[in-house]
């Protein structure tokens, strides 16, 4: 399968963000509310639930910050919270697509088109990138010693569309459809994901020259620190010379 996969040509290359662990821990412990509102506290009858805790367990979240989470989930006098999307383009008409889990919508979406406004690009309608990115299933998995030709060939009978190694991570993606059977796989083969979600990725990535990918960097960066967003996609294209620059 082909080592170079929509997703890989445009993850951001940026560790600095990664590294905001407490961030990282704020959206998990809202998808684990939610998933909790949702269908109980029992993950072995509420598969978004088990797949949040598995997010938490990979990004190191300790087990009394989990249980915390399930329990505020389960308290009727918690936030109740909406989760919303917007769609709009960045400067140089790069597609931007924004996910929020927020508790009170219209600061979020003041908020969102405020950055748009800020950052010289424009909120549009829901729909309108419809297009542009389609959701796929993501699952990154850390090398622990794998046979990776059996590990591809495993992962190819699931549903996966594309399997590729970089550095100790070896990232799996399917179709939307296909996503229940590839991480029963994982399952069944007692390999559990760093991380693991539905993403949406773009059929096609939009190249500029480096100043105008900056300023849609810096609007980027804006939406991904406000703590309603969830997560932020984009078609900018990551040109060897704007990842050398972000490090």
């Amino acid at each position: 399968m082909s080592g170079h996969n929509k997703w890989s040509t445009i993850k951001r290359k940026k560790g600095a963000l990664d590294a905001k662990r407490s961030k990282i821990f704020s959206k998990i412990i809202k998808d684990i509310t939610i998933a909790v509102k949702e269908s109980g506290e029992d993950p072995e009858h509420n598969p978004r639930l088990r797949l949040a805790i598995a997010n938490a367990k990979g990004a190191s979240m300790p087990k009394e910050n989990i249980q915390r989470a399930i329990n505020k989930g389960s308290d009727k006098d918690a936030a109740n919270y909406s989760e919303v999307t917007y769609e709009g383009y960045a400067h140089g008409g790069v597609a931007v697509f924004v996910e929020c889990t927020t508790d009170n919508v219209q600061r979020t979406i003041s908020n969102v088109r405020s950055y748009f406004t800020k950052y010289n690009g424009s909120l549009g309608t829901n729909g309108c990138l419809r297009f542009i990115f389609e959701r796929k299933g993501i699952f990154n998995i850390k090398n622990e010693g794998f046979s990776l030709d059996e590990l591809e060939l495993e992962m190819i009978d699931a549903g996966a569309e594309d399997f590729e190694l970089d550095g100790d991570t070896i990232t799996v993606t399917c179709a939307k459809e296909d996503f229940g059977s590839v991480n029963r796989k994982l399952n069944e083969l007692g390999i559990e994901p760093e991380e693991a979600g539905l993403k949406r990725i773009p059929n096609d990535t939009k190249k500029l020259d480096l100043e105008s990918a900056r300023k849609v960097l810096r609007l980027i960066d804006t939406l991904e620190d406000d703590d309603d967003i969830q997560a932020v996609y984009h078609n900018l294209e990551m040109t060897d010379e704007l990842a050398a620059e972000l490090g």
